[in-house]
């Protein structure tokens, strides 16, 4: 049985999800539907580009990933169908895909033509869904779509390198659920450039100089429990996925607060790794 997700900008109070599944069960009674995600922030093409690249590879080979943030078809938003690493992703042509498609090559990209034969005001609904539904039952990208070589890439999606090697210029691209800031430098680039050199990460007013692996590893287990005074330390790690993560230990967003809040560190704000010179 196909699997499509749902990832969207849509939030839970309308009925846009809702009109999306019954629209989906409609053509299809035999189909698994699962939410990623529907809280992306309205209109945020790198938030959903990290959603999406760090939770498709969990499903089965064949899924069919539907992405509805900021889908209004116009002139310089057209409509893609991608198939990669043996996936389908279905989405505007915006830069959602440029995260994912800047480490894996496309095996086929089309742009979506089938607009003329469809009225719509509310293209994630009745375009998405059909092209959705027409991939599950075994059709062909090439029946949708014209093929195309380039998709839209993300601005600051590469953090920049000085002449000098440095120094990195990163940005934030995520602020996940318990305030943890998320930015655009990976581990294998870091790497890349450090080269085994003492550095400085700096955000804001805030400076650290070790990259911790875990969370957890922040503890000093040999000292005694009630001594430790770790809950509401700032740290650095590379989180799960691999990307550099400015963070809080045991940080609650709704309490004590995060890395987000205690920092002052919103979406698109510039992370610095300062390297010394030997």
């Amino acid at each position: 049985m196909a699997i499509i997700t749902l990832t969207t900008d849509f939030g839970e109070k309308d009925h846009f999800v809702g009109a999306i599944k019954g629209a989906i069960f409609s053509e299809l009674e035999q189909i698994n539907i699962v939410d990623i995600s529907h809280s992306i922030s309205p209109f945020n093409i790198a938030e959903a580009a990290y959603i999406i690249q760090n939770a498709y590879s969990s499903f089965p080979k064949g899924t069919i990933h539907l992405i509805g943030i900021d889908s209004e078809l116009s002139p310089e938003n057209k409509h893609i169908a991608v198939k990669l690493d043996d996936h389908y992703f279905i989405c505007a042509n915006n830069g959602i895909m440029s995260m994912i498609c800047n480490e894996i090559v496309p095996e086929k990209l089309v742009e979506i033509n089938i607009h003329d034969r469809v009225e719509t005001n509310f293209p994630v609904l009745d375009i998405f869904v059909k092209v959705a539904c027409h991939i599950a039952r075994g059709g062909t990208l090439d029946v949708i779509g014209k093929v195309i070589n380039t998709i839209k890439p993300i601005k600051n999606l590469i953090p920049f390198v000085n002449d000098e090697q440095n120094q990195i210029i990163g940005s934030v691209i995520y602020i996940d659920n318990y305030g943890n800031v998320v930015t655009n430098i990976k581990r294998q680039f870091f790497e890349s450039v450090q080269k085994t050199r003492k550095f400085e990460v700096s955000a804001r007013n805030h400076k650290f100089d070790k990259i911790y692996n875990r969370f957890s590893d922040i503890i000093d287990f040999d000292v005694e429990e009630s001594k430790r005074n770790v809950d509401g330390k700032g740290l650095v790690v590379f989180n799960s996925s691999g990307y550099l993560e400015i963070a809080v230990y045991k940080s609650n967003c709704l309490t004590v607060g995060g890395a987000s809040t205690l920092m002052g560190l919103k979406n698109m704000d510039t992370v610095t790794v300062n390297f010394s010179k030997t």
